[in-house]
């Protein structure tokens, strides 16, 4: 195995000297502006703490993967592909940003039901008018860092990417449009005379849905389960990246940590680029 090191700042030689010793890797080579390789390396119970304390990521590499090893990312959108979560930020312009917000935290953490805390929180929309919808995506919606360079690297390997969230159609459909993703689903807001009813058309988009989504389109396109990555933040996240060959958790909650193949905690989207291949 191969152990890979990142960082959003320059990581200083004494980290990587202190890893090496660690892993016992006699070898290292840059891979990127603030990632490094260290070779033929051992696991030791001091690197997960040592990286943590220094705001590091890392992840052991199987030394003969490739990127052709792979042929879709399924990806949460709150909070992973984007920065905010948009329901909360909808509610934030009916004066009510604390009150979902707060349901939206106990969710990720798995506190609540997905489904259940949905239709809570939609439930406080109602009445808001359908522009808030367009504000939120035109005023708040950014993409986290290192978005676009992963996007690009994942179409120039022929990966596919295909977005769930137990958000909406709204923005995912937007998003799939500017950034060229080959799927998405998510829920959809009944909007009645121009606003919002306060309910969720249809079945909510919930865990199962993701996973289920994750299988559909996975089958769709003839690939193994170990052909295919998955990203998310919360435990809406977890039954979609036990579908997957290899999950990320992205700055994602402990619950999701603990459960994924690599966590990127410090680091932007651009860091699964360096896991993929050796």
């Amino acid at each position: 195995m191969n152990l890979v090191i990142q960082s959003a700042h320059p990581i200083a030689a004494t980290h990587l000297d202190h890893l090496a010793r660690l892993a016992q890797s006699r070898q290292r080579e840059q891979i990127a502006e603030h990632a490094w390789r260290l070779t033929a390396a051992q696991a030791h119970d001091g690197i997960a703490p040592y990286c943590m304390a220094n705001r590091l990521d890392y992840g052991f590499v199987p030394h003969d993967r490739k990127p052709g090893d792979f042929g879709l990312l399924v990806m949460d959108m709150d909070s992973t592909l984007i920065s905010i979560e948009c329901i909360d930020e909808i509610a934030d312009m009916h004066g009510l940003k604390p009150r979902v917000a707060a349901i939206t935290e106990a969710a990720m953490r798995g506190d609540i039901d997905f489904a259940e805390s949905l239709r809570r929180r939609v439930a406080l929309l109602e009445g808001l008018d359908e522009h808030a919808l367009q504000r939120v995506y035109d005023e708040r919606l950014k993409l986290n860092p290192g978005a676009g360079i992963m996007l690009a690297k994942l179409k120039e390997l022929g990966i596919k990417t295909l977005l769930v969230s137990g958000g909406f159609v709204f923005f995912t459909d937007r998003l799939k449009a500017t950034l060229g993703l080959d799927y998405t689903h998510a829920n959809k807001l009944e909007i009645a005379n121009g606003k919002l009813t306060g309910k969720v058309v249809g079945t909510v988009f919930d865990a199962q849905g993701k996973a289920d989504w994750l299988v559909k389109i996975r089958e769709e396109l003839n690939l193994r389960p170990e052909q295919v990555i998955a990203m998310g933040d919360g435990a809406n996240d977890l039954k979609m990246m036990a579908k997957a060959g290899i999950s990320i958790a992205y700055h994602a909650k402990p619950v999701v940590r603990e459960q994924a193949s690599y966590a990127l905690n410090f680091i932007g989207l651009d860091g699964l680029v360096n896991l993929l291949a050796n």
